[in-house]
């Protein structure tokens, strides 16, 4: 498993848009953004690619990377696109999700897998494992990245109670390759996998997966960048291909709650929102949640449906897949514990604590470094307000020990040494006068000059 370190990210920023707001450094969960010489600076080592910046950025400065089918589309013999069940979220009056797969089709791919497929395999595998009774409890769900990554960072306590199973989108790689080289007899390079993706997080993820040496995706489309495409493909269609493979609990996996109610126990949270996230690992860590079996997290408001790659308002796209949800069986697809969904669903690597930014690499000087950061942040007002460029008093203090800031870019310290160096201005003043001179007359309330 690579650490934050080394990771090539998929959110950047584009300076020339950036307006130095700091409305992106109030809204980031680990810290990673600081706003220097009126422009922003995503510190790489921190970020964990959930999108909340694109999201809040109101100047758009906050970009993603994601891979462009025009790019990519003759790269492979045979393409294969795994579309996200949020896609299905996107689309009005969208009572049949085979418009939406037969409109793949006629986009340009061969074939098509649904990942909500692999969504209810992991379900029914989830379902096994907690009857089994050996995981620590409350297990919380591995489905979202950026959860993961940010759990690894900020509560290495709680990894021992992440779900070491793969995510649906890489199970489903993996189903998708093994499926397609059975059917057309080519050898696996010549198959492009194209996850159709609702968020930034796991356009990262597919590069690095957390839990496997490797992912079977080969290039992430962004929804919002092929969205058009799709839409005109399916507005032309007159009849549609019996192409999908899900039911309920899989197409609910798109919003909040879906993997959740999936597991078909009533011990369960689900929360979305970032915020909401970090305050119910908070609360885990401080063991206020021992009584639940399992926890369900997703970075983005609504779920996936409200990833930084979706087109549509989160709560509208929920309802639409609510309404789908009706005319579809519970389940079509269970865990066989064989074949490729066996050698595919479970993670290869443990989950461990990756320390982001060490102080120093010696442990004294750490240390050390590390009283300077806290007697700094007393000495700070304690405002939290953002002015200086840094989300914190407490991060300003860490940024000056670093070397990063200086002390000045707070304010309200600034206003102080501004202040006494106009107080001893007019002392000197006063001095130069005598010392029984009057001081120098001021102008009244009311006068004019």
């Amino acid at each position: 498993m690579k650490p934050l370190s080394t990771l090539t990210h998929s959110v950047t920023l584009d300076v020339d848009k950036c307006m130095g707001c700091t409305t992106c450094i109030r809204h980031c969960p680990t810290e990673a953004i600081r706003v220097r010489g009126g422009k922003a600076k995503i510190i790489t080592e921190r970020c964990i690619d959930c999108g909340q910046c694109i999201l809040v950025c109101p100047h758009h400065a906050k970009q993603a990377v994601f891979d462009r089918w025009e790019e990519h589309q003759g790269r492979f013999a045979y393409k294969v696109a795994l579309p996200a069940p949020s896609l299905y979220g996107q689309f009005n009056n969208l009572e049949d999700i085979d418009y939406v797969l037969t409109g793949l089709i006629r986009f340009g791919f061969d074939a098509v897998f649904e990942v909500a497929s692999a969504a209810e395999v992991i379900s029914d595998y989830t379902r096994r494992l907690l009857a089994e009774g050996t995981l620590h409890k409350p297990i919380i769900s591995s489905a979202c990245p950026a959860v993961v990554r940010l759990i690894r960072a900020r509560f290495p306590h709680l990894c021992d109670h992440v779900l070491p199973v793969a995510a649906p989108v890489h199970l489903a790689a993996a189903l998708a390759r093994a499926r397609a080289v059975e059917q057309t007899g080519l050898d696996p390079e010549q198959i492009g996998i194209f996850f159709l993706s609702p968020c930034p997080a796991k356009v990262t993820d597919a590069q690095y997966p957390v839990g496997l040496e490797k992912s079977e995706i080969d290039c992430v489309l962004a929804i919002s960048d092929i969205y058009r495409g799709l839409l005109k493909q399916m507005n032309r269609l007159q009849d549609t291909e019996a192409l999908t493979t899900t039911g309920i609990m899989g197409i609910g996996w798109a919003s909040s709650g879906g993997e959740s109610s999936a597991l078909l126990k009533e011990k369960y949270l689900a929360a979305d929102g970032i915020d909401h996230v970090i305050q119910v690992l908070e609360e885990l860590e401080d063991e206020k949640l021992t009584d639940l079996d399992f926890i369900e997290l997703n970075a983005c408001t609504g779920g996936c449906v409200g990833g930084a790659f979706t087109v549509e308002n989160p709560f509208v796209a929920k309802a639409r897949i609510q309404m789908l949800r009706k005319y579809l069986p519970i389940s079509r697809n269970k865990y066989d514990g064989q074949g490729p969904a066996a050698a595919a669903i479970d993670w290869r690597q443990k989950l461990e604590y990756q320390p982001v930014m060490p102080l120093d690499e010696d442990l004294v000087a750490a240390m050390e470094k590390l009283q300077q950061i806290e007697q700094l942040a007393q000495e700070l007002p304690g405002l939290d307000c953002g002015a200086c460029g840094a989300p914190s008093c407490r991060a300003l203090a860490e940024d000056v020990v670093r070397g990063k800031a200086s002390v000045s870019d707070c304010l309200f310290i600034l206003k102080r040494k501004l202040d006494r160096l106009f107080a001893d201005v007019r002392g000197d003043a006063l001095s130069m006068n005598g010392p029984g001179a009057a001081p120098p007359k001021e102008d009244g309330p009311h006068e004019r000059t």
